[in-house]
């Protein structure tokens, strides 16, 4: 484990911020967690995973604790599930993958989302009729305060729509080591969305498998949203307003088009994305930073944008929102 000093962090966040960090370390195990954690003065060293759901505005005057802590374990299985751990270090999509090349099925829809193992629980990642939750065995964790590992399960966890409780009262306490899912031997595929069953389609699929499933998933995200790889971003940068059934009503008799959908106890979950292409966002771009003229819901960076011109742009477009609308888009993004 070696401690670098002065670190440039752009090539570990997905929007391509050009900032530095005072300490940076990447953490392979628990040992060297706890290790980091003491040779940190402040102990409150910033646990970055994959970087693809952090936006930094400045540099981080402190430590950087890279999660890099890997390994897939098949851990127990009987006749119709198995209990996978993997390591809060290991890539999302390359476990996804993972488990679909051995046709365990629950995590397929999920296919193609950045970020790390680690980070998924915290907002419970979710897509296609598909939440991390739905296939959550449990995760271990290291606690700051106590200096002690933790496990939790399903409840503990407090799964909401891209919510958890390690993004609300654990939030900065607790660091996930592993995350343990239940997957199943004969899968039960969620194709309950039209675009997967549009792509299965078009890809001449007449009986859907897990692979397929996920293969399609993935050429939807590919064709929708940008890479990272080639432009700056991190994926949808505002949450879908989860509203009432009178907002709703009310809305719906000014927009017959608006699109919505079913969602917790009579609440209707609005499309961000829609909301924002309303607005005339869509496809705008001042100097670097810019709304995909694609997807509204994803700002970019196209080239040298700082992390402030970014955010500043989110906080116009979620202005503008409140203007026309009166909903309040809650940043799904982390800012730094």
């Amino acid at each position: 484990m070696v401690t670098e000093q002065h670190k440039s962090l752009l090539p570990y966040n997905s929007f391509h911020i050009d900032v530095q960090a005072d300490h940076f370390v990447a953490v392979g195990d628990v040992d060297q967690l706890k290790q980091s954690l003491q040779e940190d003065p402040g102990k409150s060293g910033l646990v970055l995973g994959g970087g693809s759901n952090i936006l930094f505005t400045r540099n981080v005057k402190g430590w950087i604790l890279k999660m890099d802590i890997r390994g897939i374990d098949l851990i127990k299985e009987n006749e119709s599930h198995v209990y996978v751990r993997a390591g809060a270090g290991e890539p999302w999509h390359g476990f996804v993958l993972y488990t679909v090349s051995r046709n365990w099925g629950g995590l397929e829809n999920l296919s193609l989302i950045p970020g790390s193992v680690g980070a998924a629980p915290i907002q419970n990642i979710g897509a296609y009729g598909v939440e991390l939750k739905d296939h959550f065995y449990e995760l271990e964790a290291y606690d700051r305060k106590n200096k002690k590992v933790y496990t939790f399960g399903l409840n503990d966890c407090a799964f909401g729509y891209r919510d958890s409780f390690f993004k609300s009262t654990g939030k900065n306490r607790y660091i996930i080591l592993n995350v343990t899912f239940i997957l199943n031997k004969a899968p039960v595929l969620n194709i309950s969305y039209g675009a997967i069953r549009e792509e299965l389609k078009q890809m001449d699929i007449r009986t859907p498998s897990v692979r397929s499933v996920s293969q399609a998933v993935i050429n939807i995200r590919r064709s929708k949203l940008p890479d990272p790889a080639e432009i700056g971003n991190a994926g949808s940068f505002f949450n879908h307003p989860v509203i009432d059934q009178a907002l709703f009503l009310s809305l719906s008799k000014a927009h017959p088009d608006l699109p919505a959908y079913p969602h917790e106890e009579g609440s209707v979950k609005l499309a961000a994305g829609w909301l924002i292409e309303q607005c005339g966002w869509k496809g705008y771009r001042k100097g670097d930073a810019g709304v995909h003229q694609h997807q509204a819901l994803v700002l970019v960076n196209y080239g040298h944008a700082s992390g402030k011109e970014i955010l500043e742009l989110g906080e116009a477009v979620a202005a503008s929102v409140k203007k026309r609308f009166g909903i309040s888009l809650e940043r799904e993004v982390n800012v730094w």
